[in-house]
């Protein structure tokens, strides 16, 4: 069953980092298409979301996807993915 997802403020201000930073060090063409490589793993997450490591340490229920640099962090809610944070360059 393919899952949908919901991308929660933290994770949405995240990505709006992540797109900043892209944009400024490489530029809007780079900026996009590394955009649009984090969408595909959110894809891909509610796809194959039980194929992802449980990072518990972090926070109960949570798990992780490793995309490009950045860190997607995720947790199933009933028939809901919600991207909970994306971490990683942008926190530099």
């Amino acid at each position: 069953m393919r899952l949908n997802y919901k991308i929660n403020l933290e994770a949405k201000e995240d990505l709006r980092q992540i797109y900043s930073y892209g944009y400024h060090k490489w530029g809007v063409k780079q900026a996009d298409k590394y955009f649009n490589q984090l969408f595909n793993c959110f894809d891909n997450i509610c796809q194959n979301h039980h194929q992802f490591p449980q990072v518990n340490e972090i926070r109960q229920g949570y798990k992780r996807c490793v995309c490009g640099v950045d860190t997607i962090y995720f947790r199933l809610n009933n028939d809901i993915i919600e991207i909970m944070r994306v971490i990683g360059s942008q926190e530099i």
